[in-house]
């Protein structure tokens, strides 16, 4: 129409759709083409909000599919806020969240291999990942930098949450992590890892503010707590579980050991404090 230079299109994607109200679009131009999602339903926030996503075609748009219907153990959540992003390789991942509200809901994903045409199923972020929450992540080669936020009774907060492996998020699931101090004012934290067997580390370097990304040590790790500290004389004590635990291996937590290092990163035996059979000897102070 007049006064509408630049516009080179425009048009409905579905005149008729199945649900009332759609809201929180995403588009993303592949290199299979234009393909669009957003969530519909009844209303925001009702359990019957769904993920729909349509492809644009030489014939136009497709009629709306369902991608992810918010399901979880049985029940029928609302689904929220899908972001779609194509990696390096040309896969669509379809980001999005499952809860009742905004504050209590979960980050999941669905990727397709063949541009948006047929999808998986749906699966979980690891815990404490939303995934972006509105807005496209930005690839720097096979790094994708998510821009996220949380909204709760903490208030507003922006974060970003990186993956190094083209969005598949294989991060290293730690908790309970003990601090030492370096001599040169280094802060260094040992944790205990979900499943993957060995201990993990992480450093700062400005007495806590920012921490390095978290890596493996050689000491192995079973899935329980450990606990070290600075001694007098700079070196550092450990004790742990000297047990490495994978998935499908036994789960023991014995025996119990110490290990001393110079420097945080390798570790020398120095004790073996228990190592029954019959009980297990864990979560050391």
């Amino acid at each position: 129409g007049k006064g509408r230079k630049g516009l080179l299109e425009d048009g409905f994607i579905c005149r008729k759709p199945s649900f009332p109200e759609s809201h929180a679009a995403t588009i993303v131009e592949g290199r299979r083409g234009i393909v669009a999602a957003w969530f519909g339903g009844t209303k925001e926030k009702n359990p019957d909000c769904c993920i729909w996503v349509s492809r644009k075609t030489k014939t136009g748009w497709t009629e709306p599919q369902m991608v992810a219907d918010g399901v979880l153990d049985e029940t029928k959540y609302a689904c929220w806020n899908p972001v779609l992003t194509e990696t390096p390789k040309g896969e669509l991942q379809l980001y999005y969240k499952i809860g009742v509200n905004v504050a209590g809901w979960s980050g999941h994903v669905v990727t397709s291999k063949d541009g948006g045409k047929t999808w998986s199923k749906s699966r979980a972020l690891p815990e404490g990942f939303l995934g972006p929450i509105k807005n496209k992540p930005v690839w720097i080669g096979k790094r994708m930098i998510c821009p996220s936020s949380t909204e709760d009774e903490n208030g507003w907060r922006i974060h970003f949450e990186i993956s190094d492996d083209e969005g598949k998020h294989k991060t290293i699931q730690v908790i309970q992590p003990t601090i030492l101090t370096h001599k040169d004012g280094k802060l260094q934290a040992l944790c205990r890892t979900q499943n993957n067997g060995s201990v993990a580390t992480t450093w700062s370097e400005d007495n806590g503010e920012s921490w390095s990304p978290v890596t493996f040590i050689d000491l192995p790790n079973n899935n329980s707590g450990i606990d070290g500290i600075t001694l007098k004389d700079g070196r550092h004590l450990l004790v742990y579980n000297h047990y490495r635990y994978i998935k499908g291996k036994r789960k023991e937590r014995t025996p119990i050991n110490v290990a001393i290092s110079d420097d945080g990163m390798h570790w020398k035996a120095a004790v073996v404090l228990e190592d029954s059979p019959i009980n297990q000897y864990s979560y050391p102070s």
